[in-house]
């Protein structure tokens, strides 16, 4: 027997109608906002997440599918969802256009990591990027639509935020950061002593509990920003809290990209382990630069659906559609008619196989079917049917035409 991939698996059964509640629900709410669907390819060039993510992202450097293929070019299975937007935005000289441009997405996306609860090689994101509004009123907007789409999943959660300053204040607080870092590094680990010379904002984001008991006393970008991110940060909480959407600050909060800057945001869950984020994202206002478009301002999220897939409440399952049974052989073809015009306006399951009526019934309400409709010898001779109800439990026999 083959079997799937280690870390990749299949979507069926119950499972397969989770990821599409999720799908239809955050999807509707998206539309609500204003967001219109877009769907990139699976295989990228890998110099796009080089130039968006970042050389020194764990993403980068150890976790992406990357391959030759049979042309020569160096491509990879696309480990995250934004930079494949923003490449099909810039491409389609959106970023020349003055409208505001607002997608949503969901598929695949691909990492090799170690497989654990909740994080998988292959694993499937919910997600929507606006372009164009550098209001930090969006950045709310974004929020509240987040948590609008985990309350309709009935799904808990709880808010951290962060602000990653811009190209004003980032510098000096790098400066601050890697004198602090250079005192200490030889108590951190590898990881982030290589980081110190690439990336030392990503420092703070290392989940090693020794390294993260020793960046208590580090400085703290929120204390260092500018005037322009510090008003932007105290109007985001200030709309936090008029809405009621309760929050915590994280100072160390800074996402695995290299793109965000000013808002950055996580939803987080205690009922799924150790890897407990389940949404997050922020404001990436250079990044349309960075892949050769018009500077132009975003901001995003996405949403794992592996990570909240056992958290859904799923609606009570109701009875929907048509069963059709015959009870005698002749009678079987005569069902065909009837699905073929049915299907047009409903869900209908037909038995092949002539049976009994008791059997019909365990069959309709194995498929949930709202009605049971059987022909039997006189229904046959007749040109009928008969219906019954399965909520109200009604029954009654009607011609074909009527039916």
């Amino acid at each position: 027997m083959i079997n799937p991939l280690r870390g990749m698996k299949d979507l069926t059964f119950e499972e397969s109608e989770r990821f599409n509640f999720i799908i239809d629900t955050a999807t509707a709410i998206a539309k609500r906002y204003g967001y219109g669907y877009i769907e990139t390819p699976i295989l990228e060039e890998t110099a796009l997440f080089k130039r968006s993510v970042g050389d020194s992202s764990d993403i980068v450097s150890k976790e992406m599918y990357q391959f030759e293929d049979k042309g020569g070019n160096d491509v990879c299975m696309r480990p995250e969802g934004t930079a494949g937007v923003v490449r099909s935005f810039v491409h389609a000289k959106l970023d020349r256009q003055p409208m505001k441009q607002k997608f949503y997405y969901y598929g695949p996306m691909f990492r090799y990591e170690r497989p654990q609860k909740g994080r998988l090689r292959e694993f499937h994101q919910f997600g929507c990027e606006s372009f164009g509004e550098a209001s930090v009123y969006e950045d709310f907007t974004i929020i509240t639509m987040i948590s609008q789409i985990f309350e309709a999943l009935g799904i808990g959660f709880d808010l951290q935020i962060n602000s990653l300053g811009c190209t004003t204040c980032m510098p000096p607080y790098k400066k601050n950061l890697v004198g602090f870092l250079t005192e200490i590094k030889e108590e951190l680990c590898a990881d982030c002593n290589r980081r110190i010379d690439t990336n030392p904002i990503r420092v703070l984001d290392c989940k090693n509990e020794t390294c993260q008991s020793l960046l208590v006393n580090s400085p703290k970008l929120i204390e260092n920003l500018c005037e322009e991110c510090d008003s932007d940060f105290k109007k985001l909480t200030t709309l936090l809290d008029n809405a009621g959407i309760s929050y915590e600050v994280d100072t160390n909060l800074v996402r695995g990209l290299d793109y965000y800057n000013k808002t950055a945001f996580e939803f987080v869950s205690n009922d799924i382990g150790s890897q407990s984020a389940i949404a997050g994202g922020g404001r990436y206002d250079k990044l349309v630069e960075f892949l050769d478009g018009k500077p132009t301002p975003a901001v995003g999220f996405a949403i794992g659906i592996e990570r909240i897939i056992e958290l859904v409440k799923m609606p009570e399952s109701t009875r929907e559609g048509i069963y059709l049974g015959a009870m005698v052989e002749d009678a079987v073809e005569k069902l065909f008619t009837i699905a073929t015009t049915k299907r047009r306006e409903t869900k209908v399951t037909v038995e092949y196989n002539a049976k009994g009526f008791k059997s019909h019934m365990k069959g309709a309400d194995k498929v949930h079917a709202r009605y049971v409709v059987l022909i039997g010898e006189d229904e046959l001779v007749n040109g009928t049917v008969w219906v019954k109800d399965l909520e109200s439990k009604e029954e009654k026999t009607v011609t074909l035409e009527a039916f």
